[in-house]
């Protein structure tokens, strides 16, 4: 059995399957799942419906006193809560992906949420993806994964994720997107994307869920041996 307050760090880049593995290991271990991502999304999705300006920053300081962003399980999906209310798919949009990167690269917005990560991971086993947990939020996880893929199949699977939604892009706007928050990610002044010294990494270009999920859980039984 896991010590008390077991954190596992995923950190990679985007659509790269961190949420898919983070949900499968969380479920497999009864640990938390927080998807830190989500929690920018929601800050995202409360500016646009405030019409906040993201040099606006004494509306950014008010805004980041009064967003609560939660994390409620249930049997077929966690809802995430922006102050109470269910924008789980909300915040899942084109739209909101367009303006992510620029938001969680705002100081206010990062330490805002990093605190609340942090507290959400204070008192339970959790696992947690994101840019910056490993080596901001977490840096010293139990264990720290890093998620890798190959360009173009990151944008095929982002693609067919948002067909089946019904948003209608082409593959070359998926594919500029995904390259604009690369690089937004890796060179932010605040928590930049980067993998920790410590993280091992897990490149699932050519992997099956269920190969990904395997690899993962062997290096928790890892992690935890060697914590006792």
């Amino acid at each position: 059995m896991a010590k008390q307050n077991f954190v596992i760090a995923i950190d990679g880049f985007s659509s790269c399957g961190k949420s898919t593995v983070a949900k499968a290991l969380a479920k497999k271990l009864h640990f938390v799942f927080v998807d830190s991502g989500a929690m920018y999304r929601a800050v995202t999705l409360y500016f646009m419906q405030h019409d906040i300006a993201l040099d606006d920053l004494p509306a950014i300081n008010e805004a980041m006193e009064n967003i609560h962003i939660d994390f409620v399980p249930n049997p077929n999906k966690t809802e995430i809560l922006l102050n109470g209310q269910d924008v789980s798919d909300a915040i899942r949009t084109m739209e909101i992906s367009s303006q992510v990167s620029e938001v969680s690269a705002i100081k206010q917005v990062r330490e805002a949420m990093v605190a609340q990560q942090q507290k959400l991971g204070a008192k339970r086993n959790i696992v947690m993806d994101g840019r910056d947990i490993g080596t901001t939020v977490f840096p010293k996880a139990n264990l720290k994964i890093f998620m890798t893929a190959d360009p173009y199949i990151r944008a095929e699977r982002r693609f067919a994720e948002l067909a089946a939604k019904g948003e209608q892009l082409t593959m070359e706007e998926v594919v500029e997107n995904l390259a604009h928050r690369d690089h937004i990610d890796s060179t932010r002044e605040e928590s930049p994307l980067r993998q920790a010294e410590d993280a091992i990494v897990l490149d699932n270009s050519q992997l099956s869920q269920e190969e990904q999920l395997a690899f993962v859980l062997d290096l928790y039984e890892q992690a935890k041996s060697a914590s006792v």
